[in-house]
């Protein structure tokens, strides 16, 4: 073998390559940030005197993680703001508050979030609890899902937000009997209270994005799809913090930033988008994705659906949720976009979300083509059986979020009684998206859940969240170990158009990482317990567990 010596060597372990051509091999040596072979002990012949090698010592070597829709920056500035996360006891929700405020005395506003909406009658919570807690001040906390927002009075009072106060379009505004406001805003009724918010520092949001970095690569992250480059709608513009470290040589992550298409435009947005296209793909950053957000979610009863939820004595409402862009339009928008060489990201969790982000995909490969532009729907909760197959027919991803398929109080109080049996049957078919041949990649959501791959996978396999007991979740819908690290690797790494990446195979980058056991080695309710030990971005040492 007539090679340069590699900089670096793995070996004593197994290699999971996820290229279908290889599946495993024991060895694997990278030159200048590349991979320079996949194999056995021939690669070892590769080793040269400045050689590093890394012993695997049994561990397994994957391509490195990568995540198709998730929301870093907000997810970094969220550690450091008001936390809620990891409990579901209103009462510990409330101290954390009350400790959070008298912490920082100086804050205009009190913020932050990560509530469970099942944590509260109907999933919606009350001003009076947080005036009790914080009366003086203006407090805004969004929910996990980050779909609704619980604000105290003096927020609602510095809104002008009264009972005469009309839901937007694409909100709604909880309200008492008489009319009055709750203390619950929901989708976009939230931006009556963001725009009077200080809106966080350039330095803030940069800060939060180094902040996440860190964690996400601790987790086996190597590249990911922002999903919300917004500055509209309500939703804060993170795209300057993403560029900031792009030309700093800061960010080491590989980064796809979706830009947000507004709701309330047209098509004359498009050439903004391209713009900030041109003005924002450097570097490591490139931002050549537009997301589309077609509906809500299914617990506050937004998600589009082709027929009406229930409600709680479970007959039909008059309610089938929220197409946010009309579906004509829709079509004509998404054809205009992949003319552009632009990929659509859908937000589509409800069934006719879903089929309307595919009608307007087939209209877009009608008008303009097969095009390489890898459109990809995220989400996905409920798909129509007569859709499920539409997918590997137009070439459109099915971006999953294995953790939300799991019973779990939101899911068991908030969902199923209000969608019915049968349509609740249609909830996260990931085995049936893959038996039909679509492509799946999959995402976390972060900050709306774990961004932790590995809790995922977990979910996937086995339709139960790791360290539960409860039943499976639709079990005939689970995948198989190799799908859903696939979905992880190879998978997003198709939907980033990441080419070289993903799999790990002679001329593709060497983004790595080494997991602390062979999760193929144990049982299945195991995976979860598999964390990693060793990250590696362009065959540079990211991050090392401290027993790594």
């Amino acid at each position: 073998m007539m090679y340069s010596p590699a900089d670096l060597l793995f070996t004593g372990g197994p290699v999971l390559t996820m290229d279908s051509a290889r599946t495993r091999a024991t060895s694997l040596a990278v030159r200048d940030g590349r991979i320079l072979a996949v194999g056995h002990d021939e690669v070892k012949e590769l080793a040269g005197p400045r050689t590093e090698v890394v012993d695997l010592r049994g561990r397994p070597l994957l391509p490195g993680f990568q995540d198709a829709h998730i929301h870093a920056v907000a997810g970094g500035v969220e550690l450091g703001q008001c936390d809620l996360t990891g409990t579901t006891d209103p009462r510990e929700y409330l101290r954390r508050i009350r400790a959070y405020a008298d912490a920082n005395p100086g804050l205009e506003w009190i913020v932050g979030g990560g509530w469970s909406m099942e944590s509260f009658d109907g999933g919606v919570p009350t001003r009076d609890l947080l005036d009790a807690v914080v009366p003086d001040r203006p407090v805004y906390l969004v929910n996990r899902d980050h779909h609704g927002a619980w604000v105290n009075s003096r927020a609602l009072e510095l809104a002008g937000i009264t009972a005469a106060t009309p839901d937007p379009e694409h909100g709604r505004i909880e309200r008492d009997a008489d009319g009055s406001p709750r203390g619950m805003l929901q989708e976009g009724a939230i931006a009556l209270v963001t725009g009077h918010i200080p809106e966080p520092t350039e330095r803030e949001y940069l800060a939060g994005l180094l902040r996440a970095q860190e964690l996400l690569h601790g987790l086996g992250i190597t590249a990911w799809q922002d999903a919300m480059l917004a500055g509209t709608d309500g939703y804060p513009d993170h795209s300057g913090a993403y560029l900031a470290a792009a030309r700093d040589g800061l960010l080491t992550a590989s980064v796809v930033g979706a830009l947000w298409w507004t709701r309330g435009r047209g098509a004359e947005q498009i050439p903004d988008l391209l713009e900030r296209r041109e003005r924002l793909t450097h570097g490591r950053l490139r931002c050549d994705t537009v997301k589309i957000m077609q509906d809500g979610i299914a617990e506050n009863f937004t998600a589009a659906m082709t027929g009406p939820y229930l409600d709680a004595c479970g007959c039909a409402t008059a309610n089938s949720g929220i197409s946010f862009v009309e579906p004509g339009a829709l079509r004509e928008y998404v054809a205009s976009l992949d003319a552009l060489d632009f990929q659509v990201h859908f937000h589509a969790l409800g069934d006719r979300a879903v089929r309307e982000a595919l009608d307007a995909v087939q209209a877009a490969r009608e008008a303009n083509g097969w095009r390489d532009t890898r459109p990809h729907l995220a989400h996905l909760q409920v798909v129509h059986p007569q859709d499920v197959p539409r997918f590997r027919e137009l070439g459109a991803t099915a971006n999953i979020q294995p953790l939300w398929a799991a019973h779990e109080p939101q899911m068991d109080e908030l969902t199923i009684p209000f969608l019915g049996p049968e349509r609740a049957s249609w909830q996260y078919p990931f085995g049936d998206l893959l038996r039909a041949g679509a492509t799946l990649a999959a995402g976390s959501d972060w900050p709306i859940s774990s961004p932790d791959p590995l809790q995922g996978v977990h979910v996937a396999v086995n339709r139960v969240v790791h360290g539960h007991g409860e039943k499976p979740f639709l079990p005939e819908q689970a995948l198989d170990l190799t799908a859903a690290l696939a979905a992880y690797t190879a998978g997003s790494a198709h939907v980033n158009r990441l080419d070289d990446t993903g799999s790990l195979r002679p001329g593709h980058r060497a983004d790595l990482v080494v997991l602390d056991r062979d999760p193929f080695a144990g049982p299945a309710e195991a995976v979860g317990d598999t964390r990693v030990a060793l990250t590696y971005v362009d065959g540079t040492r990211v991050h090392a567990a401290p027993d790594a």
